[in-house]
């Protein structure tokens, strides 16, 4: 999974077609899990560990496509789509998942899952898809076959790992820039960024079709929050290429500022608790993971200030979340 530092929200059409988007993200060591296991009898089994559900036909490969209903439609709808344009062996399987993370958690669950679930049947098929084509198909599952709201970066992200800068234009097209961040920089901003859950989820759909219906509707003060977000973004980089981590924090409060401008619902007065709590405590500023209305929020925390800020948040009702930034993406395996 991964966490947006600057330009969140801009990878989102119809911005990033009309005037181009910018994120720098970086991934976490929170993950995506899925196995594939063949079976020798005709039986197709989806299994999400974490969400207790389970579900099973009869007839492997010869089977239509699987009903799309709110029940592991994630699962389905990889299937689906790699059925049609790979086809499967006539035996059947079973495809079992866990995510590290809820649902609406704005880390980007949802892709890290659908590219996790790509990962294995390439694993399994020995299909010929690179970095740019996993993440793209996941993409087009997600927002064309089964019509999800949501922007490009997270399934990016989850495919290629690593702290990145992406560019977004019209027509999905999606450069990724890996940034060779010295090692101490990363060391201190991890050490200084921390990770907190609200112990709220939130439904990211209803909160982009808002803010890409304001880019339609041309309103002038979303747009250019939009703007300055994508400005976000350059600043973030530029810090961190050159060491300057103690200017992240202030970058961070500019982005989430500018992002209340977005869309209604991206903030509520929980999350501007939670936030004034923080730096009143000595975070220097933060932002709302993903989508906002709930989920993860990170705050920067300078010096040992951490400590107090996490003191500081335990009243609010939710906890601070250990990870580590990692350096690899989708990684998948036979056995």
């Amino acid at each position: 999974m991964r966490i947006g530092l600057a330009g969140g929200g801009t990878d989102v059409s119809p911005y990033s077609d009309l005037y181009g988007g910018a994120i720098l993200n970086a991934t976490l060591s929170l993950y995506a899990h899925a196995t594939i296991e063949p079976l020798a009898e005709s039986t197709i089994i989806l299994e999400g560990i974490d969400r207790k559900e389970e579900q099973r036909w009869e007839g492997g490969a010869e089977l239509a496509e699987l009903p799309i209903d709110g029940k592991l439609d994630l699962l389905k709808g990889v299937y689906n789509r790699i059925r049609r344009e790979y086809g499967l062996p006539v035996t059947g399987f079973r495809l079992s998942t866990f995510v590290d993370a809820p649902a609406g958690s704005g880390l980007g669950t949802s892709s890290t899952l659908v590219v996790a679930i790509i990962g294995v049947f390439v694993e399994m098929l020995r299909l010929p898809l690179g970095e740019y084509d996993i993440a793209h198909l996941a993409y087009d599952i997600e927002r064309n076959d089964l019509q999800m709201a949501g922007g490009k970066q997270d399934q990016y992200a989850a495919t290629f790992g690593g702290v990145n800068f992406m560019e977004f234009s019209s027509g999905d097209k999606v450069i990724v820039n890996p940034l060779r961040v010295k090692q101490q920089y990363l060391f201190e901003l991890e050490n200084n960024l921390l990770l907190y859950y609200t112990a709220t989820t939130r439904e990211s759909a209803k909160i982009i079709q808002k803010q890409s219906q304001n880019v339609v509707d041309k309103k002038e003060a979303s747009i250019e929050a939009m703007h300055q977000l994508k400005h976000q973004a350059q600043l973030m980089k530029e810090a961190l290429l050159k060491g300057r981590i103690h200017e992240i924090g202030e970058i961070l409060d500019f982005g989430y500022r500018q992002k209340l401008k977005m869309a209604e619902g991206i903030s509520n007065s929980l999350i501007e608790d939670i936030y004034g709590a923080a730096k009143k405590a000595g975070a220097t500023g933060g932002k709302i993971s993903g989508a906002g209305g709930g989920g993860f929020m990170t705050f920067y925390c300078p010096a040992l200030s951490k400590y107090r800020v996490m003191e500081a948040l335990v009243k609010s009702g939710g906890h601070c979340q250990p990870y580590q930034f990692t350096d690899h993406g989708l990684t998948s395996w036979t056995i």
